[in-house]
């Protein structure tokens, strides 16, 4: 009967749809639900975030796709990495192949907060802040890979991404922070109404040049939210081993900051809202504390649980995984179905399938490139290469 009816309809020229499809298409859903999120704690602030939020049907299928691909890119890249493709540094917001990552919440949800002509800078674990800036999959994986289809043509590698108002990406611990402060000091000075939002993680917390550039955002009232991803762990250390006090939020002294719930993208997002409102409002930088977690080790050669125990892990994961939290919303909120955002996971699934045959696939750049790309606009010269006899080409 089936068959027949498949055979009607090429005949009639009418399209099939899936029926799971037809299902969703014909249930009524809420267009938004009203949402309690979590109280921020404050620092030398009266007031901060809302503690209800309204959460759109669009806006809740578009998180729920992006924190998917997230992980699913992020799982991919595991895999790649333990087959060997790919090479070097590999910091992932996730690491071991089937625990999913917690950190999509703080890439997701900051985007959210902003304008896509806002600045964002953060350190190395930086693939997910990547895909939200606007990158695709296939550009992130074939960087990854080292291949010329890479979003830095294959020479930059997991720690060196970069897109339009996305500045990395950096391997040095800390150093991204001055460099943030320095791109919100160009968006006040070229009179433009844009934020910078500065990331860095609690193991870097406690450098002195992120104190130097809390000063001088201070004093030059520079429009940027310096922004401490607390995962609890710096490298194998807990933060209760490495710092005195661990109320990242107020280390600004100085500076008004907020301490919010990073494993809840909701949240994230209306404290981002929240900080870069007043930044724009010309009172200075403002710093957030997100407190999240990572279920892997620091980096693919950190098997993570030497430091913590396994029930630790399980229990966050069990009770406070980002991506659960916002499908239970929606669900419960008939804002979406458990058919639908089943769809998005295959749909997802299929993207980055299709994204690591690319970046496997795509070939090496050749050795003459070498030296391109040094500069933006320059006309091209020889770079000296290991010894005084080799030379390379540089082509801006």
């Amino acid at each position: 009967m089936r068959k027949m009816l498949a055979a009607v309809s090429r005949v009639l020229g009418v399209a099939q749809k899936p029926a799971s499809r037809v299902l969703v298409a014909s249930r009524n859903f809420a267009n938004d639900a009203t949402f309690e999120i979590k109280k921020c704690d404050l620092h030398r602030l009266e007031e901060g975030p809302p503690v209800t939020t309204v959460l759109t049907r669009e806006d809740g299928l578009k998180y729920y796709r992006m924190m998917q691909t997230v992980r699913r890119m992020e799982l991919k890249a595991d895999q790649l990495y333990k087959q060997k493709i790919i090479r070097g540094f590999c910091h992932l917001c996730d690491g071991q192949l089937l625990l999913p990552l917690t950190q999509e919440a703080c890439c997701v949800g900051l985007e959210a907060g902003i304008n896509p002509t806002d600045h964002l800078i953060t350190a190395y674990r930086a693939h997910g802040f990547t895909f939200t800036r606007g990158l695709s999959v296939r550009e992130i994986l074939t960087e990854l890979t080292g291949r010329r289809g890479g979003c830095a043509k294959g020479k930059g590698g997991s720690m060196h991404m970069y897109a339009k108002n996305f500045y990395g990406g950096n391997g040095i611990v800390g150093a991204q922070v001055p460099l943030g402060a320095g791109i919100a000091l160009a968006c006040k000075y070229n009179g433009k109404d844009e934020v910078c939002l500065t990331l860095y993680g609690d193991g870097a917390a406690n450098q002195g040049q992120i104190f130097e550039a809390y000063n001088m955002a201070a004093l030059w009232k520079l429009p940027c939210v310096f922004i401490c991803e607390n995962n609890r762990y710096g490298m194998g250390t807990s933060v209760e081993r490495a710092a005195a006090s661990t109320d990242y939020y107020k280390r600004g002294d100085f500076i008004p900051g907020l301490r919010v719930d990073g494993m809840d993208i909701l949240c994230v997002r209306e404290a981002t809202r929240f900080a870069a409102a007043y930044c724009r409002s010309g009172k200075g930088p403002i710093l957030m504390e997100l407190q999240t977690y990572r279920y892997h080790g620091h980096s693919m050669s950190d098997p993570g649980v030497s430091y913590r125990t396994r029930e630790e892990i399980q229990e966050v994961r069990s009770k406070s995984d980002p991506i659960m939290l916002l499908k239970d919303r929606m669900v419960n909120s008939n804002l979406a179905s458990v058919e639908e955002l089943k769809e998005i996971d295959v749909e997802v699934r299929k993207e980055i399938e299709d994204a690591a045959q690319f970046a496997t696939a795509d070939p090496e750049p050749p050795l003459e490139e070498l030296g391109y790309h040094i500069y933006s606009s320059d006309p091209p010269f020889e770079v000296r290469g290991a010894n005084q006899w080799i030379k390379f080409k540089s082509v801006s």
